[in-house]
């Protein structure tokens, strides 16, 4: 078969001329439109069920919202993990599926499952929705809205709000590629109804009645039409608020015949939302920005351009002295790491061609070599296409060169040599039949030895593509490429480089010796008395030899183990904390301390940002007391304090500890920190995962855990899961009080939500805009816990007494109590994690002597095991 593909092709070069020049033509197609990104994303197959429920402690979330979900789920086929995370007013429950389910079936049979779920869940408990479809490498662009000197007075956190989701947000949607923009920071506008207690309570109107005619009051509607004069007239009755003033002239009651207005009992007012998170920027104060998600799947670079290019056109529609600014942009990354790739396969090609040349003695036998690589190339980026695979570090980075010529070499080489061992070409021209004559008879002497040593190779990499889950994720795009390339050497060697042979190669033969003949002759005569002793002392040389092997086997056996070299992003970002309970003000604070010590103390940070707590679109579910610092940093040559990211977060992190005392940091970098998050619930490098019930017996197992950890060599900090310690102001209903007053319970938890988290009673429009109409408690009246006592419950008619309301301390007992802050679930059972960071060390060396301190100084009680 060989020999007639070689004989094929040197017979017929316009036809293989043909299958090259379309060959480039694909090739190069392919290369202009093929997916570009750092890293190979290597997220698993996952669906995301987000509840908000603001108005829910932890306990409630994992009971009525989280639970339910998870036994909804629990019946889902090819499904391979389900975690979940439940703590104060959110539930956020993933589900890992097979790399082989399409994401949209399984979006689909979640959707499915979520209906029967939500049956379970009561309705004023929030709406579970899926989260879009998005990966760890999703975040691709990340900005802030930035005042400009002489307009910083100028715009509130509301008003920077207001521009972000009514301006930027809306015209970033459609762009190709972007599934969600997910706002960050400021001050989400409300129209806000701020009742005075005092003033409802003379008025005699409740507060669960004043949210009622709030919803009763606010409406349009039509009257279909009449007809009058030929002509329809179509009845519309506006009853919609527009306005402040139209909140305040609201009835809510008459009483003794005088209508009892909103305005009478509350202060109308622009208020703004509960916030579970924020934004600062810099050290200087909170800002404004959003997060751009990538759908699953799209072209990172084209899609970071098409962001780029719209907010360019986005910029000058703000308002005056508003600026957009970025403090996350993937080009960048995406940029060093393309071009370090392209770098290192134009030196390598350069190498190649420059050892060829060398070597071969013929420039047109070297050259001929040498085009193989750029067409097994065009090739292999056509079949990246075809497969949908990115061109990123790990892909490209792999490729040798050697290894796609060295078939290419065998076939020139053999001809080269067939030429000057035939005497009878020696002194004449050859015509073209006797070339392609000679070129074949040389070709397909060689041909096995050309084609099974490409094989050989090529079979190497088999064992790869058999990789599943994140390592086949991570290393199958790798050995595609690399198989590509060499089976496309392979073809070309038996194809188009004996028809290049054929046509180029020089058909009169120079018998003078060249400068490669003159290298080889110094190169062996070193070489032959080296292989003569070999071969006179047999014994002694297999002995150095099983010594050498011996010694690699030791020093092999001491190397630590990484399942991949982490990349170096450029940028840094810092898992910051503070201790469990802590305010999202006081938080906030610490934050912008903790900004302003690192740009003082290191020149190196252009930016800082910090995304503190959630987001709008809470994919990635933190605490109040949690934040994400993202530092944008110089170029390395610029760096002094430390020469690498490891000793810089090792100064880091001493600056931090001094600066915020109470405050723990965790250093890592941004899509690293994302990967981790999306495929182990957890940011840090190493994640010790317990199981267990009780929440108490879990911290403390966990927190010795920890202690032990800290002490093995190369551990950079420990951090465990802060599931217990948030306090909280516990309201406890005395049922039999309840009965005596006749109130029922839904009545007192109704108003203890809308007179302190507020009760949604509507929308106002501000032309296109939509607002929510809200009635709380003002903000002087719900401080304290005297101001939850002093709530006053209405009775019902015909209640006890003379009294239409009593205080909540009547029919309730108040206290402060430590609750929990999250709740962690794995495979539906309670979990914790000791989350490791390291630095110095290999992964699989620090993992060993975790496993072995903690398997052998810590008895857990029975059903709780580590993992």
């Amino acid at each position: 078969m060989f020999d007639a593909i070689i004989r094929f092709s040197i017979r017929n070069k316009l036809v293989i001329g043909a299958f090259v020049l379309a060959l480039v033509g694909w090739g190069g197609y392919s290369a202009y439109n093929l997916p570009v990104d750092a890293v190979p994303d290597i997220t698993n197959n996952q669906v995301v069920v987000i509840t908000q429920t603001p108005a829910l402690a932890a306990q409630e979330a994992e009971r009525f919202i989280t639970t339910p979900l998870e036994l909804a789920m629990a019946n889902l086929q090819n499904v391979e993990e389900i975690r979940s995370v439940s703590k104060l007013g959110i539930s956020v429950l993933t589900v890992v599926f097979t790399e082989d389910t399409e994401m949209l079936k399984a979006r689909q049979l979640v959707s499915e499952q979520l209906q029967t779920a939500i049956q379970n869940i009561p309705a004023d408990y929030g709406r579970p929705f899926l989260a879009p479809i998005t990966t760890g490498l999703g975040e691709i662009y990340q900005y802030t809205l930035v005042p400009q000197p002489g307009y910083e007075g100028k715009y509130s956190l509301t008003d920077l709000r207001s521009i972000q989701d009514w301006i930027v947000k809306r015209q970033l949607a459609g762009i190709p590629g972007v599934i969600e923009i997910s706002s960050f920071g400021g001050y989400l506008k409300q129209y806000e109804v701020a009742v005075d207690p005092s003033r409802l309570r003379a008025s005699g109107v409740t507060l669960t009645e004043l949210a009622d005619a709030m919803i009763r009051n606010n409406a349009n509607t039509g009257g279909s039409y009449i007809e009058r004069n030929s002509q329809a007239y179509f009845i519309r009755g506006e009853g919609a608020i527009g306005s402040l003033k139209d909140i305040e002239n609201t009835v809510i009651r008459t009483r003794d015949g005088l209508p009892v207005r909103i305005g009478n009992v509350a202060t109308v007012r622009y208020g703004h939302a509960v916030r579970f998170g924020a934004l600062t920027r810099n050290g200087q104060g909170e800002a404004v920005g959003a997060v751009v998600l990538m759908l699953k799947g799209a072209d990172s670079e084209t899609t970071i351009n098409g962001v780029k290019e719209r907010i360019k056109r986005i910029q000058a529609t703000l308002p005056e002295g508003i600026r957009v600014v970025p403090f996350i942009d993937r080009t960048k990354l995406i940029g060093k790491t393309i071009s370090t790739v392209e770098r290192n396969l134009l030196e390598g090609g350069l190498i190649v061609v420059f050892v060829l040349l060398m070597l071969m003695g013929n420039w047109r036998a070297a050259l001929i070599v040498a085009s193989v690589i750029p067409l097994a190339m065009l090739f292999t980026l056509g079949m990246m296409k075809t497969l949908g695979l990115s061109a990123n570090l790990m892909s490209l980075g792999a490729i040798d060169f050697g290894l796609i010529v060295d078939g290419s070499i065998i076939i020139v080489e053999a001809v080269l040599h067939h030429f000057r061992q035939e005497k009878r070409f020696i002194g004449r021209t050859l015509n073209a039949d006797e070339m392609d004559e000679a070129v074949f008879e040389s070709a397909s002497a060689i041909r096995r030895s050309a084609a099974f040593g490409e094989i050989i190779i090529l079979i190497v990499y088999l064992p790869i593509l058999s990789l599943t889950g994140i390592e086949g994720k991570t290393f199958r795009p790798m050995a595609e490429t690399v198989s590509f390339a060499i089976l496309a050497a392979l073809v070309l060697s038996l194809t188009y480089v004996p028809m290049m042979a054929a046509l180029l190669l020089p058909k009169t033969l120079d018998t003078k010796r060249t400068h490669s003949d003159r290298l080889m002759d110094w190169l062996y005569r070193y070489y032959a008395p080296l292989v003569m002793w070999a071969l006179r002392w047999r014994k002694t040389t297999l002995l150095i030899a099983a010594g050498i092997l011996a010694g690699v086997l030791l020093l092999f056996r001491q190397l630590g183990g990484e399942f991949i070299p982490q990349l170096d992003e450029g940028d840094m970002a810092i898992d910051f904390r503070m201790p469990s309970g802590t305010s999202l003000t006081a938080t906030i604070d610490a934050t912008l301390k903790a900004e302003r010590a690192l740009q003082t103390h290191f020149h190196e940070v252009k930016q800082i940002v910090a995304r503190v707590g959630a987001s709008e679109i809470p994919t990635d579910p933190m605490n109040v007391e949690q934040c994400d610092l993202m530092m944008n940093m110089k170029e390395r040559s610029e760096w002094t304090n430390a020469p690498n990211r490891e000793e810089m977060a090792a100064k880091m992190a001493e600056v931090l500890e001094q600066e915020v005392p109470g405050s723990s940091s965790e250093f890592t970098q941004p899509i690293q920190m994302r990967f981790n998050e999306m495929i182990t619930g957890a940011k840090s490098d190493i994640v010790v995962k317990l199981f267990g019930d009780n929440l108490q017996t879990l911290f403390s197992q966990a927190s010795a855990a920890g202690r032990l950890i800290e002490k093995v060599p190369g551990v950079a900090g420990v951090r465990v899961e802060q599931t217990v310690g948030l306090p909280q102001i516990n309201v406890q209903y005395d049922r039999a009080k309840l009965a005596q007053y006749g109130v029922p319970v839904a009545d007192v938890n109704r108003l203890i939500k809308a007179g302190f988290a507020g009760e949604i009673t509507g929308p106002v429009y501000e032309g296109e805009r939509r607002y929510d109409m809200v009635v709380r408690l003002d903000s002087a009246n719900r401080q304290t816990m005297t101001d939850l006592s002093g709530l006053h419950v209405a009775l019902p008619t015909g209640g006890r007494g003379a009294a239409s309301s009593i205080p909540l301390s009547e029919v309730a007992t108040i206290s402060y109590i430590q609750a929990p802050a999250q709740i962690s679930h794995d495979g539906t059972k309670r979990r914790i994690t000791v989350g490791v960071s390291i630095r110095g060390r290999d992964v699989e060396s620090v993992v060993t002597d975790i496993q072995q301190r903690i398997g052998t100084r810590i008895k857990l009680p029975p059903g709780y095991y580590f993992t």
